[in-house]
């Protein structure tokens, strides 16, 4: 079965994490955030996997290579320009359109969401698209889907906080049957999967609905990035992730903390809620909380994007701090 995972994003909310790679080639609980979703679609069964990519797209291919540490076999697809989701879904029509249905995920999700449930929703409705949802009690800024009798009807905005009921929300994932790929106008930029849908089900066609309960985290941020590290580090009873060539020196302490490669600690530091970055290096005594960092040399002379972190210069760092 075959598989796409949206990775041409610039992931200017992850900043400065992302000051010397794209966002799929940020470290996640041990591989890159990208083979975490492609080992995911593996479990069910998809080892065909396209990849598109725009920003820093080689950062993308040193951590992945050809895909078979994760279970798949990758198939990138290079966009000039960000295509926007049904833009890139198009791009990749000979890729992905074998006559079967297949699955298109952000690929900046963790979650453990059954697709094969997912997939016998889509089969069983014969749908022109399956879109899976979730419910959102705590009522996050995600868009709402409106849906009645198991068929979507219509998308609006960010739930209030008093509005009635339960709001459901996208997750991200969708299951599209290849009859989608009439439907998406050619040679259209930044063309989203909605404005596919919205006019589809007022001729008529059927986008189904497949509400899970699964757990589901999004990383678009250094804080949704650091707090779903924690969830699920707690699962398996610890708190600290450590990369590659990482040390931490005897009478330091670290906790609920995440540590790229090459970092070091010196004896006497305290690091709590914390991201490091590739290198750094946290000196004797020095506290540092709630914060993401990155070597200085990678952030001096850059402009941080608009929805990137703002931070400061402290010795050979670039420290911003994580908004609550």
């Amino acid at each position: 079965m075959r598989a796409m995972i949206l990775a041409a994003g610039y992931g200017t909310r992850l900043w400065p994490l992302t000051i010397d790679r794209t966002k799929p080639a940020i470290p996640f609980m041990g591989r890159p955030l990208i083979g975490y979703v492609a080992e995911y679609l593996a479990r069910f069964g998809f080892d065909g996997v396209v990849v598109n990519l725009h920003h820093q797209p080689d950062s993308v291919r040193a951590a992945l290579g050809d895909g078979s540490l994760y279970g798949a076999r990758f198939h990138y697809i290079e966009e000039p320009v960000i295509l926007g989701t049904s833009g890139a879904i198009d791009n990749a029509r000979s890729l992905l359109d074998d006559g079967a249905p297949f699955v298109v995920i952000n690929g900046k999700l963790a979650t453990d969401i059954d697709l094969r449930a997912a997939l016998e929703t889509h089969r069983r409705t014969q749908a022109l698209a399956t879109l899976v949802l979730r419910p959102n009690p705590a009522r996050e800024r995600y868009s709402t889907v409106e849906i009645e009798e198991g068929r979507v009807t219509g998308f609006g905005g960010h739930p209030a906080p008093d509005e009635p009921g339960e709001p459901l929300m996208f997750t991200g994932i969708q299951i599209l049957d290849p009859r989608v790929f009439e439907l998406i106008p050619r040679g259209v930029f930044s063309h989203s999967v909605t404005d596919v849908y919205v006019p589809a089900i007022g001729r008529g066609e059927r986008i189904s609905a497949h509400v899970s309960d699964g757990a589901w985290y999004e990383l678009s941020t250094v804080r949704r990035y650091l707090e779903t590290s924690l969830a699920l580090m707690k699962g398996e009873g610890r708190d600290v992730e450590m990369g590659p060539g990482t040390a931490i020196e005897p009478h330091a302490s670290v906790a609920e903390s995440v540590l790229w490669e090459n970092v070091r600690v010196a004896s006497g530091a305290r690091v709590r809620r914390c991201v490091l970055g590739a290198g750094v290096t946290v000196g004797p005594s020095e506290v540092l909380e709630n914060v993401a960092v990155v070597r200085a040399e990678l952030a001096r002379g850059v402009e941080p994007p608009p929805k990137g972190l703002k931070g400061e210069f402290r010795s050979t760092n670039f420290v911003a701090p994580i908004p609550e």
